[in-house]
């Protein structure tokens, strides 16, 4: 199918070409600016995940500073951020801008579903590369119908999956006595739809090890009132509590649940549970939360770009910003190491399915673990590291170690996980 960016496209091409002939010159390279389009939520309920982009962009534009070589030349690099504003249909709405406006050559975009999923639509309806990250590949993929026997012509992601992150908390559950009857916290969006999948999901993964689940059913997002959840966790005697909430959401929930004198020995919700300003402003009530951690400054991985160890990495952004470091600072700077990996790689720059070709060939070693695309398990989709993290208290800060990596051997474990007081 020739898409409307392909056939404008096509159509100055050709003009062009015969231009050259009707002169006699030859078609030589020559450098031109490289678009790189980047859909991110800077504002609303997610932009927690936004957090590092600014120093990762000053990173890459550094680096960009005398342009990128591409086949010998050097080509100037322009990075145009769009903000999603946590909203799927403004994303959309933003990626459709850069595609037809700005006529970027690879667009790329992080921080949940409702950011990757419409972006990497967009890419794949024009006819545009797309890489993405921070999203389970469950409810990219498959929330995007994909058909894993034909997979997607443009769009490409790398992230953990459902069936690994199930592991990572399970192996946390198995960690601490308690009497396996888990309440669970899923919303009403793309990612609280994927977890509870009946057949992709924790429910049956659940079952066949014996966990009790007790699930009060979708909420919707920016709630209120967690007062049904906590008196159906209690009725059933639920000793560990797991999710997918948006940060604003779980401190609504563990505040009212200490209200309500709810204490489990385990709670490990992953999105909300993953943010150091998050946990901070919990105070002691942050000490002993575990979560899924794809991310850290101890994992054992370097950029392709600058070199930087994960702790380096961590160091500089901690130094830069006065900030902790936090777990999309490795997926916002993976996400550009496989964009300009692609870029250079491709055999013809002007090309989208050039582009596209390349990023389906990459085989890269990043600061986020190993990027291979042939070998995932679906078409487009490469896997990454993820081990089991733990928030605990010290020096009145909470910081987050690595308690079980049974699911990530070469991730090395930083403490021992602990119930929660």
């Amino acid at each position: 199918m020739l898409n409307r960016r392909a056939l404008l496209r096509g159509a100055a091409g050709t003009g062009l070409a015969a231009a050259t002939a009707s002169l006699g010159l030859p078609a030589l390279a020559k450098a031109r600016t490289v678009k790189i389009g980047f859909v991110t939520p800077q504002t609303g309920p997610l932009a927690v995940f936004a957090e590092p982009d600014g120093f990762v962009l000053d990173q890459f534009r550094r680096k960009f500073a005398n342009g990128l070589d591409i086949g010998g030349t050097a080509h100037p690099v322009e990075i145009i951020v769009k903000d999603s504003q946590s909203n799927s249909n403004r994303a959309s709405t933003v990626a459709q801008e850069l595609i037809f406006q700005d006529e970027v050559d690879i667009l790329a975009a992080t921080a949940t579903p409702d950011t990757t999923n419409p972006v990497a639509d967009q890419a794949e309806l024009n006819g545009v590369p797309c890489i993405t990250n921070d999203t389970p590949w469950q409810p990219h993929f498959f929330g995007r119908q994909g058909d894993p026997t034909v997979g997607f012509e443009y769009t490409y992601h790398f992230f953990w999956g459902l069936e690994d992150v199930i592991a990572v908390f399970m192996s946390q559950w198995d960690t601490i006595p308690a009497n396996k009857v888990v309440g669970v916290l899923w919303p009403n969006d793309p990612d609280g739809n994927g977890w509870s999948d009946p057949k992709l999901g924790f429910p049956p993964v659940m079952a066949e090890r014996g966990y009790k689940l007790v699930d009060p059913g979708r909420y919707q997002n920016m709630s209120d009132d967690f007062s049904a959840q906590i008196s159906a966790f209690k009725e059933a005697g639920a000793e560990i509590v797991s999710g997918v909430s948006i940060p604003p959401d779980f401190t609504t929930f563990w505040t009212q649940a200490a209200q309500q004198d709810f204490r489990p020995k385990v709670v490990n919700v992953a999105k909300a549970s993953e943010f150091p300003q998050a946990m901070a402003a919990l105070g002691s009530r942050a000490d002993g939360l575990s979560v899924e951690a794809w991310w850290h400054r101890a994992f054992p991985f370097a950029s392709s770009v600058t070199g930087q160890s994960c702790a380096e990495l961590a160091d500089a952004y901690e130094a830069a910003t006065g900030r902790p470091w936090t777990m999309p600072l490795g997926a916002k700077h993976s996400l550009f190491e496989v964009a300009v990996s692609a870029l250079q790689r491709a055999e013809d720059l002007d090309s989208p399915e050039s582009i596209a070709e390349a990023l389906k060939t990459t085989s890269l070693d990043t600061v986020f673990g190993k990027v291979d695309f042939s070998d995932g398990p679906v078409p487009n989709v490469s896997k990454t590291p993820v081990a089991g993290g733990q928030w605990q208290i010290q020096d009145d800060k909470p910081v987050l170690e690595i308690v079980t990596n049974s699911h990530s051997p070469d991730i090395p474990l930083t403490a021992e996980m602990k119930p929660i007081a």
